[in-house]
């Protein structure tokens, strides 16, 4: 399950607990609880996460999907709106982002399809095959759909906004394909969304690369509509290691966003790795701009000065 912490200065952080619990043989779900996220509405708090399907028919490696989750507090406890995922579709998803949009008052679940099971030709496929690197590259996708306001389920069919490059040529390729180029994995990721207005411009920060390797990192596209089409910036990565500039940061992404209690500093939240702590991910949060739109954000940062003065 989850568990959840409270701070008043973002520095020193308190434990609620564990604020959700799954895996009981009478839920929905069996395990490998991921990327939760909670939102108010109306007084209630819902928190949207990712887990095992426990109806696996043909015995499926991976058999993620997204659920849903209650609580009268941000501190929990939390239950399950519905003894079933959000959804069911044919392949694994995970990732859940929720978008509430005032203009059209409707909300809209982002989400990405796993790499299992789907490999993808490309020319960067082609490239590495031939290298003798990997005999397939596959891929995650992140989609969009109109969500129901009750939460119980989708309206219409996910449409596909975001996916890796499939040419050389295209300047995102490079740094989408960095954990395949050099060799940590046979998988292009596109994951970990997460969307926002400003103005009248639609923003959707991704993540691309293994969550498990150094190059993990962030980009951003956007669109004057929640579906798209979007249009990913050329000035991505907006945040990645900064091992080449003498720091000791890697694999940085799954990021959300948040404001200082005024209003005025906007932050990125994300997970990442350093030197001291090895394989373990720790949080990080940094001051993130958006200016003539484009966004950049102010890291990956180490020290309690560079955020918060």
């Amino acid at each position: 399950g989850f568990e959840a912490f409270v701070s008043d200065d973002l520095v020193q952080w308190d434990s609620c607990g564990q604020v959700y619990k799954g895996g009981d043989s009478a839920q929905w779900n069996l395990d490998c609880f991921w990327a939760p996220e909670v939102y108010e509405r109306n007084g209630k708090f819902y928190l949207f996460y990712s887990s095992n399907y426990r109806v696996n028919p043909t015995n499926e490696g991976e058999n993620f999907k997204i659920g849903v989750a209650v609580s009268d507090s941000p501190a929990g406890p939390f239950v399950d709106l519905f003894d079933r995922p959000v959804f069911n579709p044919e392949y694994p998803i995970i990732d859940a982002n929720v978008y509430f949009d005032d203009e059209n008052g409707k909300c809209y679940l982002y989400f990405s399809r796993c790499c299992y099971k789907h490999a993808v030709e490309s020319e960067i496929a082609d490239s590495l095959r031939k290298a003798g690197s990997f005999q397939e590259i596959e891929e995650s996708w992140v989609y969009g759909v109109e969500l129901k306001p009750d939460f119980s389920g989708v309206i219409g069919e996910p449409v596909l906004l975001l996916c890796p490059p499939t040419e050389l040529s295209d300047r995102q390729s490079e740094w989408e394909s960095r954990s395949a180029t050099h060799g940590e994995v046979n998988r292009r990721w596109t994951e970990g969304s997460y969307l926002f207005r400003e103005g009248d411009t639609y923003y959707i920060m991704y993540s691309a690369n293994h969550y498990g390797g150094q190059y993990y990192a962030v980009g951003y596209a956007t669109a004057t509509s929640p579906l798209g089409p979007y249009t990913k910036s050329a000035d991505n990565p907006v945040l990645e290691k900064n091992t080449a500039k003498g720091g000791i940061v890697t694999g940085v992404g799954h990021n959300s966003i948040t404001w200082s209690r005024d209003g005025k500093q906007l932050y990125c939240v994300y997970h990442g790795r350093t030197a001291a702590t090895g394989d373990e991910r720790v949080v990080f949060i940094d001051k993130m701009a958006i200016r003539d739109g484009k966004l950049t954000v102010e890291g990956p940062t180490t020290t309690q000065s560079e955020i918060f003065n």
